[in-house]
């Protein structure tokens, strides 16, 4: 047996006494809003993986990059260093000149919800485009989309917006206002990779689908996301913003697959510079390394059974805590859409006999985990004081998101005793506070 197979061999036995499944004691066991979920293949694929030494982008990052597209039922992969870093690329994309008069640009307006994840909002300022911000809706705590035509002016370039908690948006309409304005459109899908509209999966509809594999997502790489189109000019424009702007398309330890290497004139160069060091973009270097894609090709294998664990476990929350509708607005989904959840959301209901602050203090006492809906209202953060920005309407759902607004985990580490525990804590607080 040779070295590599001999230290393969011992990662099942190093996973089953290294990674035991602990017994979950009611109040101290930590119950997690989500977390990494893994067995050997993962740990065996990064052990591999490493001792090939190949650090960047591989044979594994090819694998991931087709598995992907596969699922996700699209052409063109994009693998990056985060979910971020997905969002920054993908609009970044549209500014490009190679886009000729329809690229976006600075100073241009890109619609998007005032509440959400800061990083589908940054990368319009970070362009130098507007922020048109529109209020969400109650319940599915994606955008109202009766808001879009409101917010459109002559300068609107594009909309986008996310796939909330793995709720698909109402992209009958949102595809509608596009095309008949002629708009991008860019779907974070950070929360939603599994999740479909229409039997078609999200991120598929407008130009770019972003994703992040941050380890409480859907899958994990560790950090890392994938930028997704189906368009091959904006799959090259892609490229180039996050392997430094550069004009070549090869990757990492190639060279010349264009066969005209030293065959390029391109702006104020001489004739025949070589084309691996010519810039086209204003880039960044934001490149996938093998190991995560090692990662991320075991996880993928798993992300049917992810799926169908989150829904089982969002569905039992919901059949459980359903007799508490008095006081708490409950999540709402599209009739074409199959969320792939990514948490349960729960919006107290205005003059209810308690608040967020006593509910959260509650589970936080014992172990349980929540979160708000992430950023709540953006514009009331004080990153966003001083940037320039347009409102449509008084955003007040969003304004009651920011306030009363929480989410509890349904990912697969989550067992049925924790769920049980979760939904007794709140059954047991709401009557404490309606005796």
């Amino acid at each position: 047996m040779s070295k590599r197979n001999e230290i393969l061999a011992l990662i099942k036995d190093f996973y089953n006494e290294e990674h035991k499944e602990e017994k979950f004691i009611p109040g101290k066991t930590p119950i997690l809003t989500g977390g990494r979920y893994f067995n050997e293949v993962e740990i065996y694929n990064l052990v591999d993986a490493s001792l090939d030494f190949w650090l960047t982008e591989g044979r594994y990052t090819k694998e991931f990059k087709e598995g992907f597209s596969e699922y996700v039922g699209i052409k063109h992969t994009i693998p990056v260093n985060s979910g971020s870093s997905a969002n920054l690329v993908a609009l970044s994309s549209l500014f490009s000149d190679s886009l000729g008069d329809t690229k976006i640009n600075k100073g241009d307006e890109i619609i998007t919800a005032a509440s959400g994840f800061p990083t589908t909002v940054n990368p319009i300022i970070q362009n130098g485009a507007i922020p048109v911000y529109i209020d969400c809706e109650l319940g599915t705590y994606n955008i109202n989309p009766n808001s879009l035509e409101e917010a459109l002016s002559e300068k609107t370039k594009a909309v986008m917006i996310a796939h909330t908690l793995g709720n698909p948006f109402d992209l009958d309409q949102v595809m509608k206002f596009c095309n008949e304005n002629n708009l991008f459109l860019i779907e974070d899908c950070a929360d939603a990779l599994g999740s479909k509209y229409a039997d078609q999966h999200v991120g598929t509809f407008g130009e770019f689908g972003t994703c992040s594999f941050f380890p409480a997502h859907h899958i994990t790489t560790g950090e890392g996301g994938m930028v997704f189109t189906k368009n091959g000019k904006l799959k090259k424009i892609a490229e180039s913003y996050r392997d430094w702007g550069r004009d070549c398309w090869c990757i990492p330890g190639e060279s010349n697959t264009c066969n005209r290497r030293y065959d390029w004139q391109l702006g104020n160069l001489p004739y025949g510079y070589d084309h691996k060091y010519i810039y086209s973009h204003i880039g960044y270097n934001l490149k996938i390394t093998d190991l995560q894609s090692a990662i991320g090709v075991a996880q993928l294998e798993k992300i049917d059974e992810f799926v169908l664990s989150r829904n089982k476990n969002w569905d039992y929350l919901n059949d459980r805590l359903k007799n508490l509708e008095e006081f708490f607005i409950f999540p709402a989904k599209l009739k074409k859409s199959e969320p792939s959840w990514f948490g349960f959301p729960l919006t107290i209901r205005d003059g209810a006999p308690f608040n967020r602050p006593d509910l959260i203090s509650e589970l936080d006492a014992k172990n349980i985990g929540s979160r708000f809906l992430f950023g709540g209202n953006l514009l009331w953060q004080p990153a966003y004081n001083n940037v320039p920005h347009r409102e449509v309407g008084n955003l007040s759902n969003s304004d009651k998101i920011a306030l009363d607004t929480f989410w509890l985990g349904v990912f697969p580490g989550l067992t049925k005793e924790m769920l049980d525990f979760t939904i007794e804590t709140i059954q047991n607080f709401v009557i404490s506070k309606t005796k």
